[in-house]
């Protein structure tokens, strides 16, 4: 049960995030100080990539997935980290050569301004389904600290993304980073802690959801056969087909790469080391908050039943199992563990973290989504209609596309209640990674190689592949033959060597 002290940990740990980013966001003067900052130190830029990465798909949804497919649930945050990795060893660099502020106008340096608006708008579609899938992860938090219904806690999420970014931009997401930084491990490690002690161990786990699976209803439900089946969904990092957990983590790995949220806490450094450092850090961190996530997970599977399940048992006749007890949903396993395996003053001090984690993440996606409709959208709109001058200023756009971003973030996610988090998650990243990572990479080391033309068609007809391969459930994952289809066409357009630059 949520108690007053619950309550009151969950209102000063926001409170003090809050606080935090409003301070930092004193500093903000002009657009590009609020979008890309300038200044920044390696923890500064670790706690911006982190309060980006580390929201409610890396925790919420990382438990979720544990608590239907058990370690594989962790392949979301190595994914995570492995995208951190790459980006600090091989990006940083060039992209802060390039002297561009969003990853399009690297594109469209190249290739031209369709490419860009293309470019944009396939990419604010990925972004969006990720804020969508924070709005969610916000709503699960919400609704299980006051028992709200699903509208209502998704519309105090996404007010609350909107408030914490309004007002500080990359700024707020770095200084807010780090301090989520400090809160996320305490109470990661410590719901790791409890777990382990509580579950006595891996054994202790696996004993746990092999005695909730005795009911023959509920592993019905699961598509669960015997003992050897649950080991495998449980215990095995390929629970869900090898292809498709490796294409998941491929999918967070480019998607990290290609995002213009994390690219911008690249831009935010004050020195190109300085950025690298801090996604090198980011990359250590993120896998141990998942692990912690993961171990919740399978330890809630071993204890609990969804409202749904239970249902299902009362129509077979079956009673409830003694000492399982009942959570609304999948995606309410991690909030429901704090609630009542923590002491209350940790449990509203990690509640209040993680919904820090979900509001920083949707924030630093609000952020980089609106950049792109600003300055490469509404810019190539303005260029091509000849206007010279805006009745707002470009940080009065920035902040308003914000705010409409997060109305339609609400709206969707009432629409999709009841998704896989995590799937979205995997979704949104895939589909980033598919519509530009080809043509940022080929821009960035091959430029003059190939022609305008197949690029700007290499774009929506990749993202075209990878929808129809995710529809028909084609082998494996669907961002393989995104990008396949991609290079095909890319590399068809290849230049004559007479025309090359």
């Amino acid at each position: 049960m949520v108690s007053t002290i619950h309550l009151i940990g969950v209102v000063l740990t926001v409170a003090l995030l809050l606080s935090v980013s409003w301070l930092s966001g004193r500093h903000v003067k002009d657009a590009h100080s609020f979008t890309t900052g300038g200044k920044s130190g390696s923890w500064m830029v670790c706690g911006a990539l982190l309060g980006t990465l580390a929201g409610g798909q890396s925790t919420i949804g990382t438990a979720q997935l544990a608590f239907c497919y058990g370690v594989s649930a962790w392949w979301f945050t190595i994914g995570a980290g492995l995208g951190s990795l790459v980006l600090g060893l091989l990006y940083a660099g060039p992209l802060r050569r390039s002297g561009c502020t969003t990853l399009l106008e690297v594109v469209s340096r190249e290739y031209g301004h369709k490419a860009e608006t293309v470019g944009s708008l396939l990419f604010l579609i990925g972004i969006f389904i990720s804020i969508m899938s924070q709005v969610l992860s916000s709503s699960a938090m919400i609704g299980s600290l006051f028992g709200l219904s699903s509208v209502w806690a998704c519309l105090i999420g996404a007010v609350l993304i909107m408030l914490l970014v309004l007002f500080g931009g990359i700024r707020s997401a770095g200084v807010g980073g780090i301090v989520k930084l400090i809160l996320l491990y305490v109470c990661s490690l410590a719901a790791g802690a409890v777990v382990w002690h509580i579950a006595g161990g891996f054994s202790g786990l696996r004993d746990g959801v092999e005695s909730i699976y005795t009911s023959p209803t509920l592993a019905g439900l699961n598509d669960l056969t015997g003992v050897e089946s649950i080991h495998h969904r449980y215990g095995s990092p390929f629970a869900r087909g090898v292809f498709k957990d490796l294409g998941g983590c491929l999918s967070l790995v480019l998607g990290v790469v290609c995002t213009q949220s994390y690219a911008q806490c690249i831009w935010s450094a004050a020195t190109t080391t300085k950025a690298r450092r801090g996604a090198l850090l980011c990359s250590v961190f993120m896998p141990i908050i998942g692990a912690a996530c993961t171990l919740v997970g399978i330890y809630m599977r071993g204890h609990y039943v969804t409202a749904d399940e239970l249902s299902a048992l009362k129509a077979a006749g079956e009673a409830l199992p003694a000492g399982v007890g009942v959570i609304g949903d999948s995606a309410q396993a991690f909030p429901s563990f704090v609630l009542q395996h923590l002491p209350a003053w940790l449990g509203g001090l990690m509640l209040g973290t993680m919904l820090i984690n979900i509001l920083g993440c949707g924030s630093g996606l609000s952020l980089g989504a609106a950049t792109i409709l600003v300055r490469d959208v509404y810019g190539n709109f303005k260029r091509r209609m000849g206007i010279q001058s805006s009745p707002l200023s470009q940080l009065a756009q920035t902040r308003l596309s914000i705010a409409a971003i997060l109305a339609m973030a609400f709206l969707a996610a009432i629409a999709f209640n009841g998704t896989f988090i995590n799937d979205l998650g995997f979704l949104s990243l895939g589909l980033r990674a598919v519509a530009i990572l080809l043509p940022l990479c080929f821009a960035l080391w091959l430029p003059g190689r190939f022609k305008p033309s197949g690029v700007l068609l290499s774009m929506p007809l990749g993202v075209a592949a990878m929808l129809l391969a995710n529809a028909f459930s084609l082998p494996g994952d669907a961002v393989y033959y995104g990008l396949g289809a991609s290079l095909l066409l890319i590399l068809s357009s290849r230049n004559h060597p007479s025309t090359t630059n």
